[in-house]
């Protein structure tokens, strides 16, 4: 984990991006990925797709914003850390798909993946920053902290979780 928040940490600042909410369609344009929004069917979230000529990343325009940032920063984190993962589709294309199955994160490129957009998307100095300026951290300053970071309360939740905070009930 201690790589994954170095390398969110640079790249944030490579753009320059220094407050929440984090950009992932600036970040995905730094990177030179066009962000697609197509209204997918079933439980697909979005795909990385790699050409010789381009990447891509296309994302379930039928989701909440907030699940579609999620998904951005997710296949951002494949491109990043898996530049090697593919699953060839065509022969003129290879897909990294997102589903339900795959957000299960049995996989451990999906686990890292997954760490890699919560990273993203709540980077732990900007999540401590903003909780230093809390009088107390309750489930109404967790709220406003998800809505800041424009991400679910579950989410926001873990990564208070993850910094060793519990929220009352």
């Amino acid at each position: 984990m201690p790589q994954i928040k170095q390398s969110v940490k640079e790249l944030l600042k490579q753009i320059p991006i220094t407050k929440p909410p984090v950009s992932v369609e600036r970040i995905a344009e730094h990177l030179g990925l066009d962000v697609r929004y197509a209204p997918f069917e079933g439980d697909l979230s979005g795909a990385l797709v790699r050409t010789d000529k381009e990447a891509y990343i296309g994302v379930n325009s039928f989701h909440h914003s907030n699940r579609q940032r999620f998904t951005i920063a997710h296949e951002i984190a494949h491109y990043v850390l898996h530049k090697g993962l593919r699953v060839h589709i065509d022969k003129e294309f290879w897909v990294n798909w997102r589903d339900e199955e795959l957000s299960k994160a049995v996989k451990w490129q999906e686990i890292e993946a997954n760490k890699y957009a919560a990273e993203l998307l709540m980077p732990t100095d900007f999540v401590v920053h903003d909780i230093n300026k809390l009088k107390r951290l309750d489930k109404q300053a967790m709220q406003l902290l998800a809505k800041r970071y424009k991400v679910s309360p579950q989410a926001m939740q873990i990564t208070l979780g993850n910094l060793g905070l519990v929220i009352p009930e």
